[in-house]
């Protein structure tokens, strides 16, 4: 084949060229890229431009949780204590540390003087009390200094009164207000005097220079607690009154309850108090089908379960498995562009299977149902939607509903829909006692959202050595996006018509969701990633990074071979195409971290990758260990993370630590096997997360420095590039190209059988 000839090999020409080129298919390789010279090997610039870097979709929930911020409630003691009634879900990321700095802050406050419990859910709040998207710190950065700027200018208003002074000769300091001859009143002995005062009109909030607390590493509020056992989450919560009640579900997802053939039977059981078949419905999203045992302990209502005879129905994934499943999406997966004539393609097609939070605390929740009223404890991360869906399913008014927002033991969108409050409310109803639900770890694992099985099909085409195009197509099981921003109104428009799996309104949210999260960091000339969603009737939920992992992932995978196939260093490549300076940056401290070119023994090596998400910048460096067949291992890892402006460093360290801990997860080790509609892992021993044994003895994370950039966002920034880094190492220490994860061999186990429960291991 003759080489076409390009006169002028400059950005716009080259591009205009790859556009206009004969339609033909060639394969990878035809071309001489190698005789390409330094002056055109030209990153061009992405065609589109990223849509996410002048929105995304913590832009979206910051605006919308703005007009309520005024209603988030900041209370003075008259002990001088300050109370922030937190309106997000404290899952272990930290927020309330951050918040709690936020308020001490511009308080004048030490840190150790605030308390930071979670708010009811309020529907005045409005859009104003969901917890996702990365948004938490970048909503309440939004808002909480302002408030607690205006209560600290109240606080000197009171002062001014008492002391006969104008409030510019005033100064706080750790609580007190001083007057410049000595005077002085602690916050709580002004604090009854300045609630009633009227708001201040200006406020002006401190400059970053005069900061005592913000960007200062800070211990957890909760962290005393947690090491000595008295926090206390969701299950540990008690209910006077409240009964132990445990769940049995389907063999298969979304099954039916045909009968229970010795209902009788199981009631007499000792401690048994009742046996309910949830009954179908629910407002927003369907209630979780099965059957419930309440007893007077949690042994005896799981005993009482393992007894019951129970004839299922198939549920809508019935004979489907993982290999049916994975050739629906690719099927659905539209085909990639055809390269211009004389390209080379780096290609690929990649396989997430689907997988599960697996959080340490299981799904629990106590509701208490009432002829006229009803009142509900759980770990919520959309309080207001479930409280207006438990409202409209009992018939009640919403101010007859009380839903109360515990800690959770784990989360990361699990728990941004409300099933087993559905089950509780319903228990509780049909047995007029309040109900303690909790679910086994089978059915918790089984049952409960997931993240989506995925397909993403991936080309990049390169001519005369510039990268001129790059596209990813993603198929995934369709992602449930009905709880909206976590209110009434755009829940119901994610959900309508109620008999249609994937409505229009949610296939609306998860675009939104897929254009406003899902960024690329390279200069890859024309830029095309495309989400089609397929209908398939599974339990689905946004898990930490629900498309933008593996999309990231599997781009980072690419982008080592695009470089391996140009004879090119895949730091130096990488440098080369980033399209902004604070991704090079992190790339850049990484790279030396871990000593970046220097030789490996065989069966080891080093990989790298970078990442953009939530205004947020990411780079992360592993050596992994692949000696040992099938169990490779990650033994040591750099990562440094530039947020714009950290606010606790100490608990941005930590969550860059949890998101490499969900990559050696995900990328190595965990993934749901699908037989039959159900999963088959039931527990930690068949499904392996990252144990202590998996995680890096030496692991560096450098947190940049405030450079005067917006705040970003972190609970899903830190998983990617440890993905993509972990992906590569692989790659690089075995030989093999990372298509199909997990990537390590799964565990034996003897699977649960489908719609059991296993007997305790003290009666096994």
């Amino acid at each position: 084949m003759r080489e076409p000839q390009v006169p002028d090999a400059g950005r716009r020409r080259l591009l205009a060229y790859a556009v206009s080129s004969p339609v033909l298919t060639v394969a990878a390789g035809v071309g001489t890229l190698s005789a390409a010279t330094p002056a055109q090997a030209i990153a061009l610039p992405m065609v589109p431009p990223d849509t996410v870097d002048f929105y995304d979709i913590g832009d979206s929930l910051v605006q919308t949780a703005l007009p309520t911020m005024p209603l988030v409630r900041l209370q003075i003691g008259t002990d001088g204590r300050a109370t922030l009634y937190l309106p997000r879900l404290e899952v272990g990321q930290g927020i309330a540390t951050l918040g709690g700095m936020l308020v001490a802050e511009e308080l004048d406050l030490p840190l150790e003087m605030v308390d930071v419990p979670h708010e009811d859910a309020r529907p005045e709040l409005v859009f104003n009390q969901i917890s996702g998207g990365s948004a938490a710190a970048r909503c309440l950065h939004a808002g909480l200094p302002l408030i607690a700027a205006a209560a600290r200018l109240r606080l000197l208003a009171a002062a001014a009164k008492r002391f006969g002074v104008a409030t510019a000769q005033l100064r706080t300091e750790a609580g007190v207000v001083y007057t410049g001859d000595g005077r002085a009143a602690t916050y709580g002995e002004l604090s009854a005097q300045a609630s009633l005062l009227p708001m201040p009109t200006q406020i002006t909030l401190k400059s970053p220079q005069d900061y005592r607390i913000i960007g200062r590493p800070a211990v957890r509020l909760d962290a005393r607690d947690i090491v000595t056992g008295r926090k206390r989450f969701g299950m540990d919560v008690e209910v006077p009154g409240a009964k132990p009640t445990m769940l049995r579900m389907p063999s298969q997802i979304r099954g039916t309850v045909v009968r229970v053939n010795n209902m009788s039977v199981v009631r007499a059981m000792p401690g048994v108090i009742d046996v309910v078949v949830i009954p179908a419905g629910g407002s927003i999203v369907p209630r979780p089908p099965g059957v419930a045992v309440m007893a007077e302990t949690f042994g005896q209502a799981w005993d009482a379960l393992n007894a019951l005879d129970i004839t299922w129905g198939n549920g809508p994934l019935a004979g489907q498995s993982d290999a049916s499943i994975m050739a629906t999406l690719k099927k659905a997966n539209p085909p990639l562009a055809v390269p211009p004539l004389g390209a080379l393609t780096v290609e690929g097609e990649f396989e997430w299977r689907a997988a599960t939070h697996c959080p340490l605390e299981v799904e629990t929740a106590i509701a208490d149902v009432r002829p006229d009223r009803c009142e509900i404890w759980a770990a919520m991360q959309t309080p207001i939607i479930a409280l207006q869906s438990v409202a409209a399913d009992l018939g009640l008014r919403q101010d007859q509903v009380v839903a109360h927002v515990l800690p959770s033991g784990g989360s990361f969108g699990r728990r941004l829909f409300w099933d087993p409050v559905q089950v509780a409310v319903q228990v509780s109803r049909l047995t007029g006692h309040p109900c303690k639900l909790m679910y086994h770890r089978t059915d918790d694992v089984r049952q409960t959202r997931l993240r989506p099985p995925q397909v993403h099909k991936v080309r990049a085409t390169v001519l005369l050595g510039n990268v001129i195009s790059y596209e990813q197509n993603v198929a995934a099981v369709r992602l449930d996006a009905r709880h909206g921003y976590g209110e009434w109104t755009t829940a119901v428009a994610g959900s309508l018509p109620p008999v249609v799996q994937q409505t229009v309104g949610n296939l609306g949210y998860e675009e939104f969701f897929f254009k406003t999260m899902v960024a690329s960091p390279y200069n890859f000339g024309a830029t095309n990633k495309l989400l089609t969603p397929v209908p398939l009737a599974m339990n689905t939920v946004s898990f930490r990074s629900v498309h933008i992992q593996p999309a990231r992932c599997s781009e980072e995978i690419i982008v080592d071979e695009i470089a391996r196939r140009l004879g090119k260093d895949p730091l130096a490549f990488r440098l080369q195409h980033l399209r902004l300076p604070r991704a090079q940056a992190v790339l850049q401290r990484v790279a030396d971290g871990i000593g970046w070119g220097r030789s490996m023994p065989a069966g080891t090596a080093l990989g790298i990758a970078v990442h953009q998400e939530s205004r947020a910048f990411t780079a992360c460096a592993v050596e992994l260990d692949a000696r040992t067949p099938g169990q490779a291992k990650v033994v040591r890892a750099v990562i440094a993370i530039d947020v714009g402006k950290p606010i606790n460093p100490s608990g941005i360290q930590a969550q860059c630590e949890g998101g490499l801990a969900d990559a050696i997860s995900l990328v190595l080790k965990a993934g749901l096997t699908i037989r039959d509609g159900l999963p088959l892992e039931s527990a930690y021993t068949s499904y392996p997360v990252a144990r202590m044994n998996d995680f890096p003895k030496r692991v560096e994370v450098i947190v940049m420095p405030d450079a005067g950039e917006d705040i970003g966002g972190m609970g899903e920034v830190g998983f990617s590039a440890a993905s993509g880094a972990i992906a590569n190492v692989w790659a690089r220490a075995t030989g093999k190209k990372p298509r199909k994860f997990p990537l390590n061999t799964p565990p034996a186990y003897t699977p649960v059988p489908p719609g059991q429960l296993p007997v305790p291991a003290h009666r096994a």
